[in-house]
């Protein structure tokens, strides 16, 4: 979605499907990805985290995206395929207050207390299937508490000083890499793809791939 897009509807939208255009690994090797077309060059470059030697992958998305939601399967089934010189994290996106900010410190929230792998998928279900808005700490707490996890020692997480440092920093590296949609993966702090861009999940994995390799080439 782009920033423009984000509209009070996004959250309803629960059954939006991509584009069916697929790009094969014949068609990936018959023609490189092109810059301006599939991805993105920054002008300057984004800071990254990863350490001298690694490549890092930044995933920018919002819960309420029906984009990220699409993308989320084929994007955790590669992340978790990827090679010991990539760093994979994600980035919760803010575009304005209401309902991002919620879901941004739900995420880092989640993130610091280890529990991505048991509820980042739930989260995304319980908006876009189950439509449940999430919007506020009293709901995120009922969702949170259903899910087995101590409203309380979450909620003191979700306000804590930590979650609120890692979403400026967030706000921070949306600017740097010049965000105005998502979902996006920025590569290397050079580099940003989309769905939006490539129109399916496959063919945006297979130009982050191409990113990745160009990135270790110092191109």
């Amino acid at each position: 979605m782009n920033r423009r897009e984000f509209s009070s509807q996004a959250l309803g939208v629960a059954g939006l499907t991509l584009a069916p255009a697929i790009w094969s690994g014949a068609q990936a090797q018959a023609a490189a990805p092109v810059e301006g077309t599939n991805y993105v060059k920054l002008s300057q470059a984004a800071p990254v985290s990863a350490p001298a030697g690694k490549v890092e992958v930044v995933e920018f998305f919002w819960y309420g995206c029906p984009h990220c939601f699409h993308f989320e399967p084929s994007l955790a089934a590669w992340a978790a395929k990827l090679p010991a010189d990539v760093v994979f994290r994600r980035v919760p996106v803010v575009f304005r207050e209401v309902p991002f900010v919620a879901h941004q410190q739900l995420y880092f929230a989640i993130e610091a207390l280890g529990l991505i792998p048991a509820l980042h998928a739930k989260v995304f279900h319980a908006i876009h299937v189950e439509q449940q808005k999430l919007d506020n700490p009293e709901a995120i707490s009922v969702f949170v508490t259903k899910n087995g996890v101590d409203p309380t020692k979450f909620l003191a997480m979700y306000n804590s000083f930590a979650v609120q440092t890692k979403a400026r920093q967030a706000r921070g590296l949306m600017e740097a890499y010049k965000l105005d949609g998502v979902p996006t993966l920025g590569i290397a702090g050079q580099f940003t793809t989309s769905v939006s861009l490539n129109a399916t999940p496959e063919k945006t994995l297979a130009v982050a791939d191409f990113l990745i390799a160009k990135a270790r080439k110092g191109k």
